[in-house]
């Protein structure tokens, strides 16, 4: 390894971040973080259609038909639009410093993060950078799959179990590994259904 003695180093103490704006106020922001931590990220409130509603009390764009599963955690509502018939596994993690839309029949499975916000490793102030996620109609987020700030999951692509998506996924495309490649197409097909007489 090379000699890193005169090499800059991070210094977290220059970090600065008053550039961002959180969207509501302070008093606005506590609200919501006892909202979250007692009806979103516990385990003991499974009523998805209040927590829809408590979603649009704080702000947040929900449609139709939308799941929230336990243990969910939602950074700031005010920056999160749901589309229609959407479902959101256990213990995902939106951590919308920015904005993040998810159009109609989403599918978020357990365990998934959606990060908007990251950090600029090349500084030594250690700067926050963030961008917007957009998970187009049919998408599918695998268990444990992360997607990264300013990535956008286009219609019916789907990211499997345990992997990141650094850069845009194509539409009807397979992704897997960490970064995400595509593997195969999606064809989605008519299941045949047979009833037997009695």
């Amino acid at each position: 390894m090379g000699n890193f003695a005169f090499m800059k180093k991070t210094a977290l103490d220059q970090y600065n971040n008053e550039w961002y704006q959180p969207g509501r106020n302070a008093l606005i922001r506590m609200g919501w973080y006892y909202t979250n931590l007692i009806f979103f990220q516990s385990g003991w409130f499974p009523v998805a259609f209040l927590k829809v509603k408590l979603l649009r009390l704080f702000g947040a764009h929900v449609g139709q038909g939308v799941v929230i599963k336990p243990c969910v955690n939602i950074k700031y509502p005010w920056k999160l639009h749901i589309a229609n018939h959407v479902w959101i596994g256990e213990q995902v993690w939106i951590d919308n410093l920015s904005e993040v839309y998810i159009e109609s029949h989403t599918c978020i499975s357990q365990g998934a993060m959606l990060l908007t916000g990251s950090h600029n490793y090349k500084k030594a102030s250690f700067d926050l950078m963030i961008g917007d996620i957009r998970l187009e109609e049919g998408v599918w987020i695998g268990a444990q799959a992360v997607v990264c700030p300013g990535v956008t999951c286009h219609s019916h692509s789907v990211l499997a179990v345990d992997s990141v998506a650094v850069s845009n996924l194509e539409a009807y495309i397979i992704y897997q590994g960490n970064p995400a490649e595509a593997k195969r197409k999606r064809e989605i097909g008519e299941e045949q259904f047979s009833t037997k007489q009695a």
